[in-house]
């Protein structure tokens, strides 16, 4: 498995869908950004301000993330 160092902070859980399909939201906000590991092969997409990451049980995670957005699309094309 390949993994990519980021920089993570807030995030927004999407725990599925409720009875009228909207999504089911859980909002985090923690003090500092932190580096984390991650799965390439779980890293769903990106966008300038956050990467989209599944996790088990069909959840998906958008993390806000510090580094460049340039810089983790060129690390992410070397391995794919």
């Amino acid at each position: 498995m390949k993994f990519i160092e980021l920089t993570l902070k807030n995030y927004t859980i999407v725990h599925g869908f409720d009875a009228r399909n909207n999504e089911i939201i859980e909002k985090v906000e923690v003090a500092e950004f932190s580096k984390k590991l991650v799965a390439i092969d779980r890293i769903m997409s990106i966008s300038k301000d956050f990467i989209l990451i599944q996790y088990a049980y069909d959840r998906i995670i958008y993390w806000e993330y510090e580094e460049d957005y340039d810089q983790v699309k060129a690390t992410l094309s070397k391995w794919h």
